[in-house]
């Protein structure tokens, strides 16, 4: 065969080769795989969470209230005691002297006081007769007078006196923990100001102090009554301590600042919680967790379906033929593992919870269900994104 011949042939079978791969277009590609999950609609009991600190239900702070060198302390540091009972004993050897010598001013007082008693009883007749003149019966019921009010200011001294040596015997005014001593004896104290000798806190109840904003403050007064009493679980404010654990009394607003601070915005909200087994002591940090309102039949959707771009939130919507529609939703508290939607989806529609990276608005995706996450009981909190 002829160098043309062989050319011929060879183009004959590219040119074949060439029709075959134009009718045979590689198979197209899978639709994506994604996990979805069905919106889920039931109560949810919204809250509102608050950091604080613990006070006693009443911390005293025991003060020397006389002058003098502490003898004795009478108490277990950190014990509880019972109102009355000893504290500490001051020296009282100088207020003992002192109510001696008060009496003993009261006691001279009342006699010069019955010397002029009998002057005036004796004077009184013999002024009527002309015996004496007028000018010494008046100068007897002056010096009467007189006496009196020597009287009266000798009792005050006793009185004085009195109490200044029941001072020094420091009794607890209430029934509580008592602190740490600040004074040791043989230390002078009282000396130009009440000397801090310890403190002493009733702790059956405390009191947990947080500070909230105006807008949560007002939300926390204007609770629902009906909704928040309805059970046991949501009747008051649960506490949160630092190892995670719930404090088993709910406890109730005790108080309320006068007003708001105007350099931070917030006001001061004292919280009452009975504290029978004297767990809680002051000092402790923990978190409030306030019921605000519980939402009736709201709709909640896995976390990571929700997605965020400059506080626009949306999520994928798996429609009828697995057809994918991005739609902007308005989201609400969080709740465990999943979030609340409070507009832009209805109750029986699915969302993409998985493979969000690799689809597209339009786009037809094989649609595989996703075990619901556990969510245990509901801990929301207010407001979105929190």
């Amino acid at each position: 065969m002829d160098r043309a011949g062989t050319f011929l042939i060879v183009a004959a079978a590219a040119f074949t080769l060439g029709t075959a791969c134009r009718q045979a277009p590689p198979p197209a590609a899978a639709p994506p795989e994604v996990y979805v999950s069905n919106v889920i609609v039931k109560d949810v009991p919204v809250y509102l969470e608050l950091a604080g600190q613990t006070d006693g239900f009443e911390d005293v702070d025991i003060r020397a209230r006389v002058e003098g060198f502490l003898e004795t302390v009478d108490f277990s540091e950190g014990s509880f005691v019972r109102k009355g009972d000893l504290l500490y004993r001051i020296d009282p050897k100088p207020f003992q002297a002192s109510l001696a010598g008060a009496r003993a001013d009261l006691a001279t007082a009342e006699a010069r006081l019955e010397k002029t008693t009998n002057d005036v009883k004796r004077y009184t007749p013999l002024a009527a007769q002309r015996a004496v003149s007028q000018q010494e019966l008046d100068d007897a019921r002056s010096a009467q007078e007189a006496s009196r009010s020597q009287v009266d200011a000798a009792r005050a001294a006793v009185e004085t006196a009195t109490l200044n040596l029941g001072y020094t015997r420091v009794t607890s005014p209430i029934a509580g923990l008592v602190g740490t001593t600040q004074v040791k004896p043989g230390n002078l104290v009282g000396r130009g100001e009440p000397t801090l000798l310890t403190t002493v806190s009733r702790i059956d109840q405390v009191i947990f102090r947080v500070g909230v904003t105006e807008a949560d403050y007002l939300r926390i007064m204007r609770r629902p009554p009906g909704e928040t009493g309805r059970t046991a679980t949501h009747a008051g404010i649960e506490l949160t301590l630092a190892d995670g654990t719930v404090h088993p009394y709910p406890g109730q607003v005790h108080a309320v600042d006068r007003q708001v601070n105007g350099q931070t915005g917030t006001i001061g909200v004292q919280l009452a919680f009975p504290n029978p087994q004297f767990v809680l002591r002051p000092g402790q940090f923990g978190r409030a967790r306030v019921l605000l309102e519980t939402k009736k039949n709201a709709m909640l959707v896995p976390q990571r379906a929700v997605q965020e771009l400059q506080n626009i939130y949306s999520v994928a919507v798996v429609g009828d033929g697995n057809k994918v529609t991005f739609r902007n939703v308005t989201v609400g508290p969080r709740v465990g593992q999943m979030w609340v939607v409070e507009d832009g989806l209805m109750p029986d529609e699915r969302v993409v919870a998985e493979g969000l990276q690799a689809i597209a608005d339009g786009v037809t995706v094989r649609a595989k269900p996703m075990a619901e996450p556990g969510t245990p009981e509901p801990v929301a909190t207010s407001g979105a994104g929190h």
